[in-house]
């Protein structure tokens, strides 16, 4: 009796945590329109229920990145979003195209990539990881990627940011590069 009791308790108290978390980041009647335009998918001023967040309300820092000294190493480039909107939900994960001379190459999920759902609050921030194995400039299993382009799940639009840490190795046609799930920050 003791051990279902515990589970029990355990379960009712995270499932109150967790509304009563929910019920904090509801909408703040602020409808985030500001002047940061072009982008479609805008929110709709729903009462109550966040919308999908989209790129016209995020700040984009790109880097400080952890750029791969030598063809065959590991590089890292962090994408920090800070929401200047209304509270908004991330539900998924962010999609990332790398571009090079005409052409697009989606990046695969990270394998330990988690698609979840969360409320990033109006000044909210959170992150994702792009991580590639440097190619060998000029290779022919490398692309020059001059571009990175990511969307945020279930919102149209797009952000894109040159490229400056060099070509991305090539797997069998794809590139050697992986993106991780949303990060919440503070």
């Amino acid at each position: 009796m003791r051990a279902t009791a515990l589970p029990l308790a355990t379960t009712f108290a995270a499932a109150l945590a967790a509304a009563l978390l929910l019920t904090s980041c509801g909408d703040s009647g602020d409808d985030g329109a500001g002047g940061a335009g072009g982008d479609e998918g805008q929110k709709s001023g729903g009462a109550g229920a966040a919308a999908a967040c989209v790129i016209a309300d995020m700040e984009v820092q790109v880097g400080p990145a952890n750029a791969a000294p030598a063809a065959g190493d590991t590089g890292n480039v962090p994408v920090t979003l800070t929401n200047e909107g209304a509270a908004c939900v991330l539900d998924g994960l962010p999609t990332v195209a790398l571009k090079a001379d005409g052409t697009s190459s989606d990046v695969a999920a990270d394998e330990a990539a988690t698609a979840r759902k969360q409320t990033l609050a109006e000044g909210g921030t959170t992150s994702f990881t792009l991580t590639y194995v440097l190619g060998e400039a000029g290779g022919a299993q490398s692309l020059a990627v001059k571009t990175a382009e990511f969307g945020l799940p279930g919102a149209e639009g797009t952000h894109a940011f040159p490229w400056s840490y060099g070509e991305v190795a090539l797997k069998g046609e794809q590139p050697d590069a992986t993106v991780s799930g949303f990060q919440q920050g503070d």
